[in-house]
Parts: structure tokens; sequence; C-alpha cells
């Protein structure tokens, strides 16, 4: 249960920022918070289909943690790779 509750909470932390804080309203925020409620729909489904939606495990919350940092190391990424190819794209 935790694989799935940490990218959710996350999710809607952060749509509750972004609403808070309007310089957080930007697409790239919006993405962030697609991915993080993609991660928590994913692990709902993973757990439903193996039958544990509302198991818990110690083991399984770490995994959420691990899930949602590398949620946010991927949209990393994936903004630097967006700023290096406007640069480009300017240049050119």
């Amino acid at each position: 249960m935790g694989c799935y509750t940490v990218p959710l909470v996350a999710a809607i932390t952060h749509y509750y920022m972004r609403k808070k804080n309007p310089s957080m309203n930007t697409r790239n925020h919006k993405m962030l918070n697609l991915l993080f409620a993609g991660g928590a729909i994913f692990g709902v489904v993973d757990h439903a289909w193996n039958g544990e939606l509302l198991a818990f495990s110690w083991m399984d919350l770490g995994l959420g943690i691990v899930i949602t940092i590398s949620i946010i190391s991927a949209w990393m990424i994936m903004m630097y790779y967006d700023k290096t190819t406007d640069k480009n794209k300017v240049t050119n």
C-alpha cells in the first residue's frame, strides 16, 4: 500500500502547493504533478492486480519513497533536456 500512497501524497501535496503559489503553476510543474499521479495509479493497478490493494509493509513504504524519488529525478532530467534543447533552438 505504501508503494502507491507515497506518490499519491506527493501528487496531492504538490497540487495544493501549485494552487497556493502561482509561480509554480507552470507547464513543468503540471508535468511533475501528472508524473506523481501516474506513479500512484500504476501502484494501485499493480497492487489490485496482485490482490494486495490494502496490504502494508515497511518495505513497500520504502519502495514508494524510491518511486517518488525516481519520478522527481526523471522530471529533473526532462527539464534539463527541455532547457538545453530550447537553447539550441534559439542559437540555430
